[in-house]
């Protein structure tokens, strides 16, 4: 199976689709650093990943995709491993510490649940419900669907968790795959795909790995 790279070329008005297959973006020149020997591109059944060791391997890139989106949906493919840290941050892009959006998990005895976090301006909100669990090991479709007037989560297409929530668009920043953009939280386990889409997606529109 072949799949297109699209890369947002115009951070300062990002309206396109970004779809990455992340064990592509290696050795692309928008990648600004790796930490230690960057994360191995590694066979699944469905095409290359790459694999995050979960101590000291992260990818950061000079795109931010969200920038200026009124609203946008954040998928994303992978597969996370058993004795990972508690808490990961999988993916982030934004600020550090100020604007910024994040797909989290954690982890606890075997089984994962899904945390999606948003700050804008004044406002932030995680949807994170730790009953919510899934069996670590597996591979998973993620979604974070990001609206002006609410937040949603979403794992294999379906729902977890909505909340009302005021959003701004986010203006600026970088993004990170496999770490929080300080360097603190790192995943472990495979990432196959990551696609930011500028609208609220139907599940039926989300990516398909199977």
């Amino acid at each position: 199976m072949t799949i297109t790279l699209f890369l947002c070329c115009n951070k300062s008005n990002s309206q396109e689709t970004t779809d990455w297959v992340v064990s592509s973006l290696v050795n692309k020149d928008f990648v600004l650093e790796t930490i230690n020997a960057s994360p191995k591109v590694v066979r699944a059944p469905f095409g290359e990943v790459l694999k995050f060791n979960g101590v000291d391997e992260a990818l950061f890139l000079e795109e931010m995709p969200l920038t200026n989106l009124k609203s946008f949906t954040v998928e994303m493919i992978f597969k996370p491993e058993i004795d990972g840290d508690f808490e990961q941050r999988v993916l982030h892009m934004g600020e550090v510490s100020s604007d910024r959006m994040l797909l989290e998990i954690r982890v606890l005895n075997g089984d994962w649940y899904f945390d999606g976090f948003v700050k804008s301006g004044e406002n932030k909100k995680a949807l994170v419900d730790e009953t919510m669990l899934h069996k670590l090991g597996n591979w998973y479709h993620v979604a974070f669907i990001v609206e002006k007037d609410g937040l949603t989560t979403y794992v294999n297409g379906k729902q977890e968790l909505y909340e009302s929530f005021k959003f701004k668009p986010i203006q600026t920043g970088k993004t990170s795959i496999g770490v929080r953009l300080n360097k603190k939280s790192f995943f472990k386990g495979d990432i196959y795909r990551i696609r930011v889409t500028p609208k609220p997606l139907k599940p039926k529109d989300f990516l398909s790995f199977k």
